[in-house]
């Protein structure tokens, strides 16, 4: 991922080197000389397409501002996370990014709070060793996709929801969904799935939604799909295709508005809406926050949000 930093334990300490050019520059009587910052992204989640697009965006921003970014993906592992926080703690990074609940990595911002490296959400949750966590407003979002499901099914009906408790900014989306469906009393959630992810999320989203399917045989037993983010949304169209109930009317919504989802919103189907998040401006916002800590500012505002906007048919197509 960009100019990613490769490293291995057993490495010289890069502290230890900054301190040694610093100190023989000083004794020559020269200016020490500019070293690139070194900043560290660790996240579980680097298969999901909007963690892609986060880094992605982060790294392009890292490359305009010299800094040398080791790009580190744990594969779905969370608390890998912590020892390869402390890895690169150990290695003397001058920042931590993270894409993962900071609840579950208690011991890896200890380490990096206890070296004075800072740590920057993205898109993760607040916690008080996070500096600052930048993210979509997850609060916003979901309600604007509840509403609109409420209101294509009249306000009655019955709703699937796929949620991800285990992730705090994917967590909070299902919590608001389900406090905008208790406000209609004809709208019933009949199953609260949260997909394995380990793959994206789209295959075993299908292998669930097909079984809901099958358990629910009658034409209109089903009114709607909302899903916290696309890759299940993707999912439950295709179980809803294969077994020729597209014509049902389910309606489906998902959040992040990825290509694939954007493609399928724009061809006119069961997935009517998403909502786009500005992946490479929380990317980019990301690593701009992290600069002001360099430059030794102190982040007041410790939930830093990037706009996101509704897509439907009738915007999908546009260029992102």
């Amino acid at each position: 991922m960009g100019r990613a930093l490769k490293r291995h334990h057993g490495e010289t300490d890069a502290m230890t080197i900054r301190t040694a050019i610093t100190a023989l520059a000083t004794t020559a009587g020269l200016a020490a000389p500019a070293l690139a910052q070194e900043v560290a992204v660790i996240t579980p989640y680097l298969a999901q397409p909007g963690t892609q697009f986060y880094v992605d965006g982060f790294t392009a921003r890292a490359d305009e501002l010299g800094w040398e970014v080791n790009v580190i993906d744990t594969a779905g592992d969370v608390a890998a996370v912590i020892s390869r926080m402390e890895d690169v703690v150990t290695q003397g990074v001058d920042a931590v990014v993270i894409n993962v609940d900071p609840a579950q990595i208690g011991a890896g911002l200890q380490t990096a709070a206890d070296a004075g490296i800072p740590v920057v959400g993205m898109d993760a949750g607040s916690d008080p060793l996070v500096a600052a966590n930048v993210t979509s407003n997850g609060y916003a979002m979901a309600a604007e996709t509840a509403v609109y499901v409420a209101s294509r099914i009249g306000g009655e009906g019955n709703v699937v929801m796929f949620t991800f408790d285990p992730f705090p900014p994917v967590q909070v989306r299902g919590v608001i969904a389900d406090a905008v469906f208790g406000n209609f009393p004809d709208i019933e959630v009949i199953d609260r799935i949260t997909p394995d992810v380990a793959d994206g999320g789209i295959a075993d989203s299908r292998a669930q939604m097909e079984a809901l399917l099958a358990a629910n045989p009658e034409p209109g037993s089903i009114a709607a799909v909302w899903a916290a983010w696309d890759q299940p949304a993707l999912g439950a169209l295709q179980a809803i295709e294969a077994a020729g109930r597209a014509d049902e009317g389910i309606v489906i919504t998902g959040i992040d508005a990825n290509p694939q989802a954007r493609e399928a919103i724009a061809a006119g189907g069961n997935f009517e809406a998403s909502v786009a998040q500005d992946f490479e401006g929380i990317g980019r916002t990301a690593a701009d926050t992290v600069q002001r800590l360099l430059d030794g500012e102190e982040i007041v505002q410790k939930v830093i949000y990037v706009p996101a906007n509704l897509i439907t048919a009738a915007n999908a197509a546009a260029a992102e």
